[in-house]
């Protein structure tokens, strides 16, 4: 072996593949809908914590939550009913304005009444599709042209495990769910050729609020985790309550670039509940 040869083969250094793209949005743009409390507020906070410029959307937010991160939320708060085409149209036009960019949405935004068939009002048979569905529907109608002129942008429609199986008393919640989610289909088969992505995360049983206001104490709790026979609903094979950060945290890697080439998909984010269904 020639003195060269052997130089050029202790010079030699180990060639690296790239790394895998980070999780990190430094400088992105994310608007969250219904971002003033529950799964909504766990996602935008998970964006502003990894550097995103987050936008929070909702009717209202709550003060005593807004104070612990010293009297205000830690990100920019906008107030807006997404059912009111008028009002979205107004406001995605302002913000634009400001910033005319928007890489992530999602929405996050959601209701829930109870009540079976020959019970359920109209009005909250109406108010389930309007909020859960329509108010979606509005901001995608008026997002959509942006998106497209970007071609480029990640979307997250936040669903639930409940439109995949039926469940008693919540036929209007049940049956809103699953049309968000054939409403995020044909989305993400419209945007896909732009380069937009458009996905769901469906949450089974989160501590929330919501969930909360169904299962007020332990005990509910742990009747929902073992399962409601009488209900027909199985229970949670991972034998826990979904915290709300952990749906967040779904939402964060389907917006990422580590999901680059998903779209048209439903994340069920349940313990197991649904049992592959």
């Amino acid at each position: 072996m020639f003195l060269g040869e052997q130089n050029k083969l202790t010079d030699a250094r180990p060639v690296r593949a790239p790394g895998p793209p980070a999780l990190h949005f430094e400088g992105r743009q994310v608007w969250v809908t219904g971002a003033g409390r529950g799964i909504g507020y766990h996602v935008a906070i998970a964006f502003r914590q990894l550097g995103a410029r987050v936008i929070g959307i909702d009717r209202a937010f709550d003060t005593e939550l807004g104070s612990r991160h010293g009297k205000k939320y830690p990100f920019k708060t906008v107030r807006l009913d997404i059912t009111d085409r008028a009002q979205v149209a107004g406001q995605c036009a302002q913000l634009l304005l400001e910033t005319p960019r928007i890489d992530v949405l999602v929405n996050a935004a959601g209701v829930l009444r109870l009540g079976k068939l020959d019970t359920i009002s109209a009005a909250d048979w109406q108010t389930c599709f309007d909020v859960n569905v329509g108010g979606v529907f509005n901001l995608l109608a008026e997002l959509a042209p942006q998106f497209k002129r970007q071609r480029a942008g990640s979307i997250v429609n936040v669903a639930s495990n409940a439109a995949h199986v039926p469940r008693m008393d919540m036929v209007a919640y049940c049956a809103s769910k699953s049309a968000l989610v054939s409403l995020s289909h044909c989305a993400a088969l419209e945007l896909a050729e732009y380069g937009v992505r458009c996905n769901l995360v469906s949450p089974g049983s989160t501590d929330t609020p919501m969930l909360r206001s169904m299962l007020p104490d332990d005990d509910g709790m742990r009747r929902t985790i073992a399962g409601l026979p009488g209900q027909y609903k199985l229970g949670i094979p991972l034998q826990k309550i979904a915290t709300a950060r952990e749906i967040a945290n779904t939402v964060v890697f389907l917006a990422s670039d580590l999901a680059s080439h998903i779209t048209m998909q439903d994340l069920v984010v349940d313990g197991g509940a649904t049992l592959a269904a």
